[in-house]
C-alpha cells in the first residue's frame, strides 16, 4: 500500500517588524489620497446643497428641487458598502495597495466628468441621470477606498500609538471638507449666473491635479508590513466576507450602528445645514459654509489631540464622549442656527464639529480596523463602515428637509438625532476596547 502524500503546512505567519518611518510614510500616503477621496465627496455635497436644484432640477420648483437634489446625494450611501465588498476582498485576496490606487482614480474620474456635465436645460432629463450614475461611481470608490486607507496605517504603525497613527487618514475627512468647501465659497462670490453656469464646475475639475498627485504618493508606498506577512506565509483567506459572517458577526453589527449619531450629525452640521440657512432661514449661504471651514480646520488639530488620548484611556470613552455632546447638542445647535445671527450659525457648526464629530471622527480607521484580524480586516472594516453610511448618512439630510417641510419645526430634526445618540452609546458600551493591544492576524 503507497503511503499517501502529506501536503506541506504553510509557515505561520512572521509577525512584522514595525517601525516608525514606514508608519510616517503610510501616514502621509493615507492622509493626502484620503483628502483628496473626501474631497471629491463633499464637493458633491455642497454642490447638492447649493447648485444642483438650479442647474439639474430646477423644473421641480425650489422645495421639490432641494429634496431631490438631497437624495441624490444619498444615492452614494448605497453603493458604498459595494465598494467596500469588492474591493475588501481584492485588498484581503491581492494586494491593499492596487485597491487604493484603483479606488481614487474611480472616484476622481467621477468627479472629472460631473463638472464636464450638460445642464437639464441642454439635455432634459439625460442631465440628472448621468448625474446619479457618476455619483454612483463616487460611492464605489468612497467605499473601497476608505478601509484601505485605513489598512495602510493602521498595519504599519506601533500598537501603543497606533490612535494618532491611524488619525491621520481620519485628518482626510476635515481636509476634503475645508477643500472643497473653500474652494466653492470662493467661486459662490461670483454674480449667481456666472457662478450657476460654470463656475461651480471649476473645484470638480480640479479633482483631476489631486488625484494624479494623490496616484504618485500611493504607487510608490509597499504593502503594509502586517499585510505582507500574511501575504508571505500563504494565508490570505479565499472568502473573506465569508470568514466575517462565519467569525465577527458581533463587532460587525455593533460597529453598523456606532457611529450612527456621528454620521446622521455629520451630514446635518455640514450639508444639510447650508440648504435650511438659505432655503428655511433666508439667509446668506456664505454664514454656514463659514462656520463649516472654521470647524474643518480646526479639526485638522483637535483630531490628532483626541486619537492620542485616546491611545492613553481608550477608545472608549473617548468615542462616548463625542457622541454623548451630540445629544446633549441637537437642540441647542438648532435654537443657534433659528436666531438667523450672523456670529452664532458659524459657531453652532464649528462646535458641534469639533465636540461631536471630533471625537468620534477620529477614531473611526483604528476603532474598525482593530476589531477585525488581518486575514479578512479589509473587508470587515470596509462592509461595517460602509453600512452604517446606509443606515445613518443617507437618509440624514433628506430626512431632515421632509421634517422641517412636515413640522415647520427643527425640532424634530434634534429628536431624530439624540434617538441615534441612544443607539450609538449602547453600541460603544458593548464593543471590546482594542487600544494597546495587538494585531492579531488570524
Amino acid at each position: 500500500m503507497e503511503a499517501q502524500a502529506i501536503r506541506p503546512t504553510p509557515p505561520a505567519p512572521t509577525p512584522p517588524v514595525i517601525d516608525h518611518g514606514t508608519a510616517m510614510r503610510a501616514a502621509r500616503a493615507s492622509f493626502a489620497g484620503t483628502a483628496i477621496e473626501w474631497y471629491d465627496y463633499f464637493l458633491y455635497g455642497s454642490a447638492a446643497a447649493l447648485v444642483f436644484p438650479k442647474v439639474f432640477f430646477d423644473d421641480l420648483g425650489t422645495t421639490a428641487g432641494t429634496l431631490t437634489s438631497l437624495a441624490t446625494f444619498g444615492v452614494a450611501f448605497f453603493f458604498r458598502p459595494l465598494g467596500g465588498l469588492v474591493f475588501g476582498h481584492f485588498g484581503d485576496r491581492l494586494s491593499r495597495k492596487q485597491a487604493l490606487v484603483t479606488t481614487l482614480l474611480i472616484m476622481g474620474l467621477s468627479t472629472f466628468a460631473i463638472g464636464l456635465l450638460p445642464t437639464v436645460g441642454q439635455v432634459g432629463v439625460l442631465a440628472p441621470v448621468l448625474l446619479i450614475l457618476l455619483r454612483m461611481f463616487q460611492g464605489i470608490g468612497l467605499g473601497g477606498e476608505w478601509g484601505g486607507a485605513a489598512l495602510l496605517i493602521v498595519e504599519s504603525a506601533p500598537a501603543e500609538r497606533r490612535g494618532l497613527y491611524a488619525s491621520a487618514c481620519q485628518l482626510g475627512v476635515p481636509a476634503g471638507q475645508l477643500a472643497s468647501a473653500g474652494l466653492v465659497t470662493l467661486f459662490s462670490l461670483l454674480p449667481e449666473d456666472q457662478f450657476l453656469s460654470w463656475g461651480w464646475r471649476i473645484p470638480f475639475l480640479f479633482s483631476a491635479v489631486l488625484v494624479t498627485f494623490g496616484l504618485y504618493l500611493r504607487t510608490r508606498l509597499p504593502e503594509p508590513p502586517e499585510f505582507q506577512a500574511l501575504k508571505d506565509a500563504q494565508q490570505r483567506p479565499k472568502l473573506p466576507i465569508a470568514e466575517v459572517l462565519r467569525h465577527a458577526k458581533k463587532p460587525t453589527v455593533l460597529l453598523i450602528f456606532v457611529q450612527a449619531a456621528a454620521t446622521i450629525g455629520y451630514y446635518l452640521f455640514t450639508v444639510y445645514s447650508l440648504s435650511y440657512v438659505e432655503s428655511d432661514l433666508g439667509k446668506p449661504k456664505s454664514w454656514a459654509l463659514t462656520g463649516v471651514l472654521v470647524g474643518a480646520a480646526l479639526l485638522l488639530v483637535a483630531m490628532p489631540l483626541y486619537a492620542a488620548l485616546s491611545d492613553r484611556i481608550g477608545r472608549r470613552p473617548v468615542y462616548f464622549g463625542g457622541t454623548l455632546f451630540i445629544a446633549v447638542f441637537a437642540i441647542p445647535f438648532f435654537w443657534m442656527l433659528d436666531t438667523g445671527n450672523r456670529y452664532l450659525i458659524p459657531l453652532a457648526i464649528i462646535l458641534a464639529l469639533v465636540f461631536g464629530y471630533g471625537p468620534t471622527g477620529a477614531l473611526n480607521s483604528v476603532l474598525y480596523a482593530e476589531q477585525y484580524p488581518t486575514r479578512y480586516r479589509y473587508t470587515g472594516a470596509s462592509v461595517s463602515y460602509q453600512m452604517s453610511s446606509v443606515v445613518a448618512g443617507a437618509p440624514a439630510p433628506l430626512v431632515a428637509a421632509a421634517l422641517v417641510s412636515a413640522t415647520g419645526s427643527s425640532l424634530a430634526v434634534s429628536w431624530y438625532v439624540i434617538g441615534a445618540a441612544v443607539v450609538s452609546l449602547i453600541c460603544i458600551a458593548a464593543l471590546t476596547e482594542t487600544h494597546r493591544t495587538q494585531l492579531t492576524m488570524e
